[in-house]
This record gives C-alpha cells, structure tokens and sequence, in this order.
C-alpha cells in the first residue's frame, strides 16, 4: 500500500490540530531558506521562526537517481512519503514516545534528502547490513525512524546497528497511528555540512549528522 494516503490524512491533520488550539499554523526556523510553504512573511531572517502550511508539489519526484546510482531497488513507499509534499517539519506523539517524520522543505532541501540518504544505504551496504532508509526521529533517545527496504515495514534503528524494534508492517501503517504533537519551534544551531557534503537543513539534519558522527567515531573515521 502506498504511503501518500496516510501521509496526505496526517499533514491535513496537523494543520488543523494547530488551528484548533493554536489558532495559527505551525511555526518553523527555515534560517532563511524559502518555501512554497511559507504563508506569513517574517523576513525570512535566521532568528525569527515562519508560519507554514503543506504544499503539494507542481511536480512529482523520485529516488530513481538514488537507485540508479547505488545500483539497487527501492521500495515505491519512499516516493510516496518524500515526493508528492513540501512541508516543515512533523511532529507527533504515539505510543512507541514523541518523535519527527521528515519531510522536505523546498527543492534544494529534497536533494539534499537523497543524498543523506545515499549515504545511510552506502554505510548500510559496507556494515553488511539489510538496506534501510531514515524517514524521522524519536525524540527521547534519538534513535532513528527506518524502513526495511526488502519489506517496507518501519522499525527504530540506531546509527551502526540492524533495526531492533518494528513499529508498523508498513510506512502506510505508521503514520496512521500517530498524533500531531503541537510545540513551539526550536531554533537549532547551523552546521556547514551535511552527512555526506551536502548543504544542512534546519532541525532533523542535525540531530541525524550527531549521530552519524558518533557512528564514525565508533568506527575510527572508516
């Protein structure tokens, strides 16, 4: 099943769980990074957060470059999760703890998204371990949110480890069991690059290059 219907259910959900006990839409430190999502001009300046609400893309993409370049099947769920939305970020409450589902912020954002993800599957790849793709965070311990890509069943995961915990047969499946969770935006301090190079996004980029860098110290730099 894809993951479009639950997606496109949960970001109607979060908006109007904002507008109900916020009466405002979710606020976002895009630290200057523009959006179709942005719906109040704040000046876009890095210390002031921008109201946003989801848009659907003109364009639908893909991870076909990803395949092709690490030369591997993916599961059709990623396309339906990353390519059909803009968005800021989620977050939720459910019964496994509160966490974030990524989504992308613009164009450049989604690039940078494929190629963070090119390089979990290529440090998957050379631990010997199932193939898996990230699609958020848990907040508590900042594990990650992976999916089995043989499967499409959605699991926790710790940087360098197999996926210990199953939390749903399907990303379908996950994402209909969670709550958005209403919180006030977090400013987060700027990196210069991302896991593999690539430019940072705000917030989820973060936390997940902190724990790939304790994954390489752990491997000595390899």
């Amino acid at each position: 099943m894809s993951s479009l219907p639950a997606l496109t259910n949960f970001l109607k959900r979060y908006q109007e769980t904002y507008q109900e006990q916020c009466d405002e839409f979710p606020r976002f430190y895009a630290q200057g990074e523009e959006s179709v999502c942005i719906v109040q001009e704040t000046g876009l300046a890095k210390n002031k957060p921008v109201q946003w609400v989801s848009a659907v893309r003109e364009e639908v993409d893909n991870f076909d470059n990803v395949a092709s370049a690490l030369d591997i099947t993916l599961h059709s769920d990623i396309n339906g999760l990353y390519g059909h939305f803009f968005s800021g970020p989620l977050m939720f409450n459910s019964q496994w703890g509160a966490g974030e589902v990524l989504q992308p912020w613009n164009q450049n954002d989604f690039e940078c998204l494929q190629q963070n993800i090119i390089g979990h599957l290529m440090m998957k790849k050379k631990l010997k371990q199932p193939l898996t793709w990230f699609i958020g965070v848990m907040e508590e311990d900042d594990t990650m949110i992976t999916v089995n890509n043989e499967t499409g069943s959605v699991w926790i995961e710790k940087p360098g480890e197999v996926q210990s915990i199953q939390l749903a047969s399907s990303v379908n499946d996950f994402l209909s069991q969670l709550t958005p969770r209403v919180t006030t935006a977090k400013m987060y301090d700027e990196l210069d690059v991302g896991l593999d190079g690539a430019a940072d996004h705000p917030g989820i980029w973060q936390r997940l290059k902190i724990m790939y860098q304790h994954l390489r110290g752990h491997f000595g730099g390899k």
